[in-house]
């Protein structure tokens, strides 16, 4: 895996004491020349040094995934 990580934004795990959730990007995350994604990791305790869940979104898919979040938030 790419040691390429960018930090996009860190947000607090709603519900929790200590979670966070965090945002980035991985830059051919599986070898040279394979997509880029965006990470999210969600971590239950501040000092974890590996989020607890975490998924992988290639950057093709990302809108979709914005789009079926909004439709999902919207029935909430």
């Amino acid at each position: 895996m790419s040691d390429k990580i960018e930090n996009i934004n860190e947000i607090t795990l709603s519900g929790s004491k200590e979670g966070k959730i965090t945002i980035g990007t991985i830059a051919e995350p599986y070898g040279e020349k394979s997509e880029s994604v965006v990470s999210i990791g969600i971590a239950l305790q501040a000092n974890s040094t590996e989020p607890d869940w975490k998924v992988h979104i290639p950057k093709a898919n990302v809108d979709a995934v914005i789009k079926a979040l909004e439709e999902a938030k919207a029935s909430l």
